[in-house]
């Protein structure tokens, strides 16, 4: 059995000091780096998991950045994988301990679902967010009024306090636009997310002023599906795909559900929807006819 040695050390020290997205990327990047030790060690998840007290199912959900890792199991694995240089242990255990520190959503834990915590860290590690909105605009371009109509809608038994938090929520997340190295955004809505008058005329006045605000900063392209397209290459519900500067992290596609959500990242699917995503802005009408568009329907709301 061959001893296995970290895959890149200086990019995991780039992580340990510049790192975005907390916790939920050091996991998949931790991850990454167990698993490529193991195979290339020739150890398999059942033998990995026996190191650890564990079963082959907690090796797989540790090397796919589900769980944070204690940091005595990754020792053991280090050593189990042939990893006894102790500046390289210190860089893998310091990553361990990181992964179960709280990100700043945290505080937002009693209206947050476990399944959008994920989505949240992903964003903001994300170099490129490519977004598609049928019935809504995008969450990270809504204004406090109109997420707070859409909250409503969707929360109907809950109560004003909670449905305050989920805005907080929504417009705290919205910070990383604007943050320093902040994301490109790239957002295709549908027509009809703009002209149905959620929360009212007024609410929508402002939240199409907003968008027309936000197209105006150099990382935001924003175009519309209008109605004349007829039917639409994304047929269905609406599509992000998160793409990250890290060589471990994959490109992502996340598709929201009423009450869950999917994450794909094997590349026939992103492959799939990236193509979907490039057809979409290819018959969506260029940035410039979009916000022609917006600055019409804002005059109509005025």
């Amino acid at each position: 059995m061959c001893a296995a040695q970290p895959s890149s050390q200086p990019s995991l020290r780039r992580y340990l000091e510049h790192a975005r997205g907390g916790p939920t990327v050091l996991r998949i990047v931790l991850g990454t780096q167990l698993r490529r030790m193991r195979e290339a060690a020739g150890i398999s998840r059942e033998a990995a998991g026996d190191a650890i007290r564990g079963s082959h199912a907690k090796i797989s959900r540790l090397e796919l950045g589900r769980v944070g890792c204690k940091e005595r199991d990754v020792a053991d694995l280090l050593t189990l994988y042939g990893v006894t240089d102790e500046a390289d242990r210190s860089d893998f255990l310091t990553l361990a301990k990181r992964t179960s520190t709280p990100g700043w959503w945290h505080q937002y834990g009693d209206v947050l679902p476990n399944w959008f915590e994920t989505h949240l860290g992903l964003e903001e590690a994300a170099s490129v967010i490519r977004t598609y909105e049928v019935q809504f605009v995008p969450g990270l371009l809504q204004t406090e009024d109109y997420a707070r109509a859409v909250t409503a809608l969707g929360h109907p038994q809950a109560t004003a306090q909670e449905i305050e938090r989920r805005v907080a929520l929504r417009v705290q997340r919205q910070k990383l636009l604007t943050a320093p190295d902040a994301p490109r955004l790239w957002a295709v809505i549908d027509e009809a997310s703009l002209r149905r008058p959620l929360g009212g005329p007024e609410v929508m006045a402002q939240q199409l002023r907003h968008l027309r605000s936000m197209a105006e900063l150099p990382n935001i392209t924003l175009q519309v599906a209008p109605f004349s397209l007829g039917g639409l290459a994304a047929a269905g519900g609406p599509i992000t795909i998160l793409r990250f500067l890290e060589p471990d992290l994959p490109d992502i596609v996340y598709l929201e559900q009423l009450t869950s959500a999917l994450y794909l990242d094997k590349r026939d699917d992103v492959d799939h929807y990236l193509a979907v995503m490039d057809r979409l802005s290819a018959q969506s009408s260029s940035p410039r006819d979009s916000l022609a568009l917006m600055e019409r329907l804002i005059r109509q709301e005025d």
